[in-house]
């Protein structure tokens, strides 16, 4: 059983000190902006007045946001820490109350900037000095212009924003809260109930039948939801289509993509790449096949470790002690910049009763990152702090060398520093482990994480973009042939030398990542982007460091395929995805010669 969060070293609790040092000045900084958020309307209609009445405009949207941030934060990360705390409930409801007032009051000043020319904008920013701080925001806003609508309109669509959650809202508490799948014998034959959280340590079971029973009844209960998963699916997608039909964009994809400065090319070439280099993938699973000693490979086969799983574990100051050594090629600077998350507790461990699952990495501008998991001493929970203090880094970067206005960097780059870590510490245990049970367990371990990042989610980027174009020429989506492209899709990218099992039709359902509109493909360009790096990193390239703390400090002061290109990635080119496939070839080559051996 789990335990309480009180029964946890404090050592071990993020310090939520540096945002508020008691809950008394948190309801000061709240109480303030609840009221100064109606300081909004004394600007309307007097932003363009005049260079000065621009900037004061302005500093005062930014000093607001500043402010709302690190309530927004303090709540947030005491809700979920203990997300059962009523008290920190109603804290969070009153935070995201607030969130949505201050869109409502402050919808006009887009329309209002965008009412006149940028030359005129231009002019101001040349007589007032202190508008060149906020150019490039500026810039922005102007940049889409030709998608933004009237003041009443957008006050319009600022009114029911709140409404387009709902779709989302509904998944989760379906998914997340209301399902249950029922309980499965595990291999001591004991009955555990299965739910999500569970779900891979059954898949990575060495008892294929616990595997196979699991796969079967997670997805069969997945299946008697069918037509209300296809009913929210559908709802987003419309929704993701009627909004960017609104604003006057081409499509969902090509609105996504154009306010991330992402080209459209981008994602089309991403999945034309992938599909073209299933090989190396077939040969893995040929391999995995003879592996596993199997006469076929079924989907529920594929997590299975190829050898037994590693059973070290892990203190808290282990893994601070092995990313130290892991993350060493990053230099001193970082290194003694990583350790500032330990010794001034960024980072919550305890897996306590109540605390949100999963992990994650969120920050304040007006203090440091902050990382959420649930540590449990295992390989998986070191991994996945090292990938989320590749977050936290890359935040404290900009935070140190940015403005609050441009610190925090673009989604298309949110995941390169995560998964360079994470790569650079399967790197140095494979290169230091003497056992070789342990190296084959940690290069399948390795070929998984690019599977799951590169073909994975290139699949997921393509049925995104099938059912867009389905819904936007006017095709009914049904579960049923929802079910068929997920399906063929699977087929398709799963490749060679492997069953693909029937019911995998419905895993669809499943994934949550549908609802965030056209993000999945940024896992996969990341993850090719982090494979350059941290090669070149491991090569010995001289300079390659140092123009990668350049990165990591950059914010969104540049577009993110210029940001790419400050450490040597060009994403618009198509040999930076396929020079992935012969990374990944050379471990399938690695697992070989060691299964061999």
């Amino acid at each position: 059983m789990a335990k309480k969060r009180e029964e946890f070293a404090d050592n071990l609790k993020w310090n939520v000190k540096d945002l508020y040092n008691t809950i008394e000045d948190f309801y000061e900084d709240y109480n303030y902006l609840d009221t100064q958020v109606e300081e909004y309307k004394k600007y309307e209609g007097h932003i363009l007045d005049s260079s000065k009445s621009l900037l004061a405009l302005l500093k005062f949207d930014r000093d607001f946001e500043q402010k709302l941030e690190q309530v927004y934060v303090y709540a947030h990360l005491q809700n979920d820490q203990d997300t059962t705390n009523t008290f920190y409930q109603e804290l969070m409801g009153k935070v995201l109350k607030l969130y949505e007032k201050v869109k409502r009051e402050s919808a006009y000043i887009g329309p209002e900037l965008l009412s006149n020319d940028y030359d005129l904008i231009l002019k101001y920013i040349a007589e007032e000095n202190g508008l060149q701080e906020f150019a490039r925001n500026l810039k922005d806003i102007f940049k889409v212009k030709k998608y933004i609508l009237s003041d009443k309109e957008e006050k319009l669509l600022s009114s029911v924003s709140s409404t387009f959650r709902t779709v989302d809202d509904v998944y989760s508490l379906l998914t997340d809260a209301d399902l249950t799948f029922g309980s499965i014998k595990d291999e001591k034959g004991q009955k555990i109930e299965l739910s999500e959280q569970n779900y891979r340590k059954f898949l990575e079971s060495n008892d294929r039948k616990l595997r196979k029973n699991a796969f079967k009844k997670l997805h069969e209960t997945y299946s008697n939801f069918k037509n209300t998963y296809a009913s929210l699916l559908m709802a987003e997608v419309n929704k993701n289509n009627r909004l960017a039909d609104i604003r006057g964009y081409k499509s969902a994809l090509n609105c996504s993509l154009y306010n991330n400065d992402i080209p459209d090319e981008i994602y089309d070439n991403l999945i034309k790449t992938v599909k073209n280099n299933i090989s190396p993938l077939s040969k893995y699973w040929h391999l995995k096949k003879e592996a596993l000693h199997l006469s076929s490979l079924h989907i529920y086969d594929t997590y299975a470790p190829i050898v037994k799983q590693v059973k070290k574990k892990y203190t808290e100051t282990d893994a601070k002690e092995l990313l130290n050594k892991a993350l060493h090629v990053l230099g001193d600077t970082y290194i003694n910049d990583l350790n500032k998350a330990f010794t001034e507790r960024w980072i919550d461990f305890c897996p306590n009763k109540g605390k949100r699952n999963g992990a994650y990495c969120t920050v304040c501008y007006n203090a440091h990152p902050y990382v959420l998991l649930s540590f449990d001493g295992s390989l998986y929970s070191v991994s996945t702090l090292a990938h989320e203090l590749g977050h936290a880094m890359h935040y404290y970067y900009a935070i140190k060398n940015q403005a609050f206005q441009d610190y925090e960097y673009s989604i298309f780059v949110a995941e390169v520093a995560s998964q360079v870590n994470q790569i650079l510490l399967s790197k140095y245990l494979i290169a230091h482990t003497k056992d070789i049970n342990e190296k084959k367990y940690l290069l399948d371990d390795l070929i998984q994480d690019f599977k799951a990042s590169i073909y994975r989610q290139t699949m997921f980027a393509e049925f995104e973009k099938i059912i867009h174009e389905k819904d936007q020429s006017g095709q009914t989506l049904t579960y049923s042939s929802l079910c068929d492209i997920y399906y063929n899709l699977n087929k398709e990218y799963y490749g060679k030398n492997i069953v693909v099992d029937d019911i995998i039709k419905y895993e669809w359902e499943r994934i949550p990542h549908f609802y965030m509109n056209f993000y999945v493909y940024q896992y996969a360009t990341a993850y090719a982007a982090a494979i350059n790096i941290a090669m070149k990193i491991l090569s010995g390239d001289k300079d390659i460091v140092q123009k990668y703390l350049e990165f990591l400090k950059l914010g969104q002061t540049k577009t993110p395929i210029e940001s790419l290109k400050v450490v040597g990635v060009d994403m618009s080119k198509t040999e930076t995805i396929e020079d992935t496939f012969n990374y990944f070839d050379g471990l399938v080559l690695d697992l070989k010669k060691l299964y061999k051996e």
